[in-house]
């Protein structure tokens, strides 16, 4: 994998923005994967400002939301359809048929997931797959134990994930428990990855799926078998690893060999 170390996170809403940006300035037709939640907000609002100056051209994006959750209604504030509608359909200046999103109000949610993997198969795959990570190691809602090999699927959410999600409901009981996600191994047949963190909070998280064995307790790990991931990490997020990692604050080409800074370097594969 790839290791980006920045100061603070709008340094790294900056530099993900900047690899995003890259991509879609050689391939306007971009199949973009698109994370919901606090982490990656910052990319998209930079990329939005962007378009807003005219320095980028959104307008033939296709995107996926990687999950939804079970029990809310796409018009809910809380459901990741209005998240990303805020966040990207307006903001970017897309099409709602641009954005699409698990159906978790759909009565057979099976046939629903089903339904989502062959719908990114007939786009031709994602070619780049924004991801945040949870503080129990989750990508999407892949909570710990699942299958490396997991497709999109109804998953419960651990007591863990819907504590941290609390803060955007009225009251905790409000948080759904289950939800409609890509699995691990859908998101691993995207063309990159590219996962951002910020905050101490997930260090751990973060030091387990760069350093530690590739396990379903921490389902993150799983991108250590991806040719193609990048980590962007503000300083807090990267306090616990323990291998010598580099700073590199230049931005990435777009190609997947981002130009070193001074006295930087990769951090080795795991």
């Amino acid at each position: 994998m790839d290791i980006v170390i920045v100061p603070n996170a709008s340094d790294v809403a900056t530099y993900a923005a900047d690899v995003v940006a890259a991509r879609i300035a050689g391939t306007p037709d971009t199949v973009l994967g698109v994370a919901t939640g606090s982490s990656p907000v910052g990319i998209y609002r930079e990329l939005a400002r962007r378009r807003a100056e005219g320095a980028l051209d959104l307008a033939h994006l296709t995107c996926f939301a990687l999950d939804e959750y079970v029990g809310l209604a796409p018009e809910h504030p809380r459901s990741y359809a209005a998240y990303l509608d805020r966040e990207i359909v307006r903001p970017f200046g897309l099409d709602r048929e641009q954005v699409r999103v698990p159906d978790a109000s759909r009565a057979d949610l099976d046939e629903a997931a089903e339904e989502y993997e062959q719908a990114i198969a007939a786009a031709g795959g994602i070619d780049l797959q924004i991801l945040g990570i949870g503080t129990n190691g989750h990508i999407g809602f892949n909570e710990p134990i699942s299958s490396l090999s997991s497709r999109t699927r109804v998953t419960a959410l651990s007591a863990q994930t819907r504590a941290d999600n609390a803060r955007f409901f009225d009251r905790p009981d409000d948080v759904p428990t289950h939800c409609l996600t890509q699995g691990l191994g859908t998101i691993l047949e995207a063309g990159r990855l590219l996962l951002v963190a910020q905050g101490e909070r997930k260090a751990a998280a973060v030091a387990a799926a760069v350093e530690g064995p590739v396990a379903a307790r921490c389902p993150a790990s799983v991108l250590q078998f991806h040719p193609r991931a990048t980590l962007v990490l503000d300083e807090a997020a990267a306090s616990g690893l323990t291998l010598e990692i580099g700073r590199r604050p230049v931005p990435d080409r777009g190609d997947g060999e981002a130009p070193a800074g001074p006295g930087s370097s990769p951090h080795p594969a795991s």
